[in-house]
């Protein structure tokens, strides 16, 4: 079996209803625009000055696309890549044409040599962003960056593959019906866990999935573990990226469970605020642990698969208080791709 390592990068088109592509397409055009000012102008006046002319033809030229690309953006993205580039494209040299036409009509001024220059500027800007873009979404991807999480999986997951195998020996005598469901439980995670994980999947699938794990956790520390789910107001509907609670879940167990005598207490909070998704995970904490930096390395690759698929819509929040670990995940409550 081929694993995601091991699969090709899928090119695909930025999401343009998201705001921080938005964000990011508006700053790298009016950077671009400064830059332009600066190298035709020796002063800082004269910086300003022409600054000011070229965003009077590039200001409404880049609103109007954004909002033809926001209008447009599910047609586009259900095309290949090649295709929905070269139709973005298109839509810039189409929009540039009106736009000269307009303003021609306007100033009664009318010359090919411009036109073909708005083209010219306008496949130069619109081909930097997509490249941009293209090569951000390279640099996040999970087939890159869960080669971090697996290194740090591959500690964790023997032994706590040990673990449940060595549990479930001990049921099958005494309670066979529950060493049977243990042995599902661990079919499907691992299942999970091997499968192709680059695209949103439903959060009640998530959840479900994470149920399954702390049952197998429940084996072998018995009363140790207790988890308190707060799902009332679960928007079993949502999309988010597949193994973000999962991992999450396993550090509690691993960091905040195993080390402690006593009982500890996972608390898990799931729910929609206006069109945001929240996850909430808390779980006791110990200062004086030893494996802190692994909670590290899985935070900042979930923080990155969420920045891939949500960008500036998704934030992670971690804090210690009171010797309770807290993870706090808001993102935006997508129900389609």
């Amino acid at each position: 079996m081929t694993s995601i390592n091991q699969k090709s990068h899928r090119d695909s088109l930025p999401n343009f209803r998201n705001l921080g592509v938005i964000l990011r397409i508006l700053v790298i055009v009016n950077v671009m625009g400064f830059i332009a000012a600066l190298l035709k102008s020796p002063t800082w006046h004269g910086v300003i000055r022409e600054f000011t002319e070229i965003a009077v033809v590039i200001q409404p030229m880049l609103l109007m696309n954004l909002l033809l690309l926001y209008g447009l953006y599910k047609p586009l993205s259900r095309l290949s890549y090649v295709v929905g580039i070269s139709m973005v494209l298109i839509l810039q040299l189409v929009l540039a044409t009106v736009t000269y036409w307009f303003g021609g009509i306007v100033s009664n001024n009318m010359d090919i040599g411009v036109v073909a220059r708005y083209w010219v500027i306008s496949l130069a800007i619109t081909g930097t962003l997509l490249t941009y873009f293209n090569l951000r979404s390279r640099a996040l991807s999970p087939a890159f960056t869960e080669a971090r999480l697996q290194a740090l999986q591959s500690r964790i997951r023997p032994h706590f593959l040990f673990n449940c195998i060595n549990a479930v020996l001990s049921l099958i005598r005494t309670d066979p019906k529950r060493a049977e469901h243990a042995l599902e439980d661990m079919a499907d995670l691992f299942r999970v866990l091997m499968a192709d994980n680059r695209q949103l999947s439903p959060l009640q699938k998530e959840v479900e999935l994470c149920r399954q794990y702390l049952q197998l956790e429940q084996l072998r520390l018995g009363e140790r573990l207790k988890v308190e789910w707060h799902i009332d107001n679960l928007p079993s509907d949502a999309l988010i990226p597949p193994l973000v609670l999962q991992p999450l879940l396993e550090n509690a167990v691993y960091h905040g469970i195993e080390p402690i005598v006593d009982t500890g207490i996972i608390n898990i909070n799931i729910y929609k605020s206006r069109d945001e998704v929240h996850m909430v995970l808390r779980n006791p904490y110990q200062s004086e642990g030893n494996h802190h930096s692994g909670n590290k390395m899985a935070l900042n690759n979930i923080r990155e698969r969420l920045a891939l698929h949500f960008d500036a819509e998704s934030r992670l929040e971690s804090k210690v208080s009171n010797g309770v670990y807290q993870v706090h995940i808001i993102i935006p409550h997508v129900t389609k791709v």
